[in-house]
């Protein structure tokens, strides 16, 4: 009885003393077994018991201390007693395995007799009546020593994706993106191929396959793929994405597009950016993404998409820097442009990249933003314009310009408005002076009363236009 009380007061205190909860626990539960070792030591020492209780708690108190003392031990040696954690090799499911063959193996040596009295028949009923119980459990051990995937591992299981969340000793428990938990038997989960999509890397490879039309030359559409989703910030930048050619199909030639990502709980939300970003550059592009077609019959001819020419001529009209021009001009020039249409969100320019176009907002809207701290310095709506110093001399984007919303812009390119004003000879200085009049107006309000140099003469930005246009 002496050595129960000092077993009892060093368990509570090294109860006390630990910061591991799972430890805390486990010790709490020796704390029960070594105080009722104590208790019917006490009993049998100080109180008058009759022999048949007697002879009944003989064999159970050896069994109540090592309990005590087993899953006290077991506690201490296997789990770090600083850190409040479980070790990766010894998780709950395997500290009991050891704490109940160890139990079982001192049992055994105590009862001796009635152990090895009732061994065989007591393991044939229980085979029988527990087989799936025990295959489970064996299933799990093996599960929590191999480590296949932990808790948090995103993994496919029966054909299910999902996140662990739990290995107990009947089954695992996973959470689909939907939200759902699916339990699946240990039993089946050991004869079931599991693929972890979390090791050895968090990197996990999206494809997404799109058609293009057979008009359209491949590595015109590889670039214009790469460029829509270079931007994208859920793609992992160290590894550069492919675009490869898999079929030419009935009514499409069949691009695949692999990108990797580190987020693979957003992998549906990956392919819905890159399908969008695709369809709005293809469309910008003018490459058709085909219907499928098995029998071919000629109808009317396809209607162009875009503004027709009398809409284009009234966006322009409404453009400060071509309000100089005559109608003829006007018409000539809303012949020259095209319409492209971005996706929110999406760059049409980029700061201090080359640009040898200017465009309109027809509709939508786009922020401007300077670089590196990408500040919002301005916010175009409709019939304003960007891009106008770029088109005229080939300068370089002085910023960002960024969509807000879905946005069909007007785009006139250089080699557009050279043809334009070759045409058209007295535009050059109508659209210059302009252009020379907006930029000193802007960098009056840039300036904001400090000494700043002087904006460029009309005739000096005429001269670099017909420098760069080559007129």
């Amino acid at each position: 009885m002496i050595i129960g009380v000092v077993l009892l007061a060093a368990t509570i205190a090294l109860r006390t003393a630990t910061a591991n909860r799972h430890v805390r626990g486990r010790l709490t539960i020796s704390a029960f077994a070594l105080a009722a070792y104590v208790a019917g030591a006490g009993a049998l020492t100080y109180l008058t018991i009759s022999p048949a209780l007697r002879a009944a708690l003989g064999p159970v108190l050896p069994l109540l201390l090592a309990f005590g003392l087993i899953n006290g031990a077991v506690a201490l040696i296997v789990n770090p007693y600083r850190l409040d954690r479980l070790p990766d090799r010894f998780p709950n499911i395997v500290q009991d395995t050891i704490v109940i063959a160890l139990f079982a193996l001192v049992a055994t040596i105590i009862l001796q007799e009635r152990i090895f009295a009732t061994t065989a028949v007591g393991a044939v009923v229980i085979g029988f009546a527990l087989q799936d119980t025990l295959g489970n459990l064996f299933a799990g051990l093996a599960i929590q020593i191999e480590k296949p995937f932990r808790i948090g591992h995103w993994v496919r299981i029966a054909d299910i994706d999902g996140q662990v969340s739990e290995v107990t000793w009947r089954a695992t428990k996973i959470r689909t993106k939907a939200g759902n938990f699916v339990v699946v038997p240990n039993s089946t989960l050991s004869k079931d191929t599991i693929t972890n999509y979390s090791e050895p890397t968090l990197e996990s490879r999206i494809e997404v396959e799109v058609g293009a039309s057979y008009d359209a030359a491949p590595n015109v559409v590889k670039a214009t793929i790469l460029a829509a989703i270079r931007d994208e910030p859920l793609i992992m930048p160290s590894r550069q994405p492919e675009v490869l050619i898999v079929d030419f199909a009935a009514s499409a030639i069949t691009y695949k597009i692999r990108v990797w990502s580190t987020d693979f709980a957003a992998d549906e939300r990956l392919r819905d950016r890159i399908r969008s970003a695709v369809y709005y550059a293809f469309k910008r592009a003018s490459i058709s993404i085909p219907y499928p077609i098995q029998v071919e019959i000629p109808g009317d001819a396809a209607v162009p998409s875009g503004l027709d020419h009398e809409s284009a001529q009234a966006v322009l009209r409404r453009v400060t820097i071509f309000a100089a021009l005559d109608a003829d001009a006007l018409a000539a020039l809303a012949r020259a442009a095209r319409t492209v249409t971005y996706a929110s969100g999406e760059v049409v320019v980029r700061q201090g990249q080359p640009g040898s176009s200017m465009f309109v907002i027809v509709r939508g809207a786009a922020a401007v933003i300077l670089e590196p701290a990408g500040q919002e310095v301005a916010r175009l709506g409709e019939d304003a314009c960007f891009g106008e110093m770029s088109l005229l001399t080939g300068a370089l984007r002085t910023a960002t310009v960024r969509t807000v919303d879905d946005s069909d812009l007007l785009e006139i390119t250089a080699e557009a408005f050279r043809t334009f004003v070759l045409a058209n000879p007295a535009a050059v200085e109508q659209i210059g002076s302009a252009v020379a009049r907006r930029a000193a107006e802007l960098e009056e309000m840039r300036a904001a009363g400090s000494s700043t140099a002087a904006p460029e003469s009309p005739d000096s930005l005429i001269g670099k236009v017909r420098k760069f246009l080559r007129l």
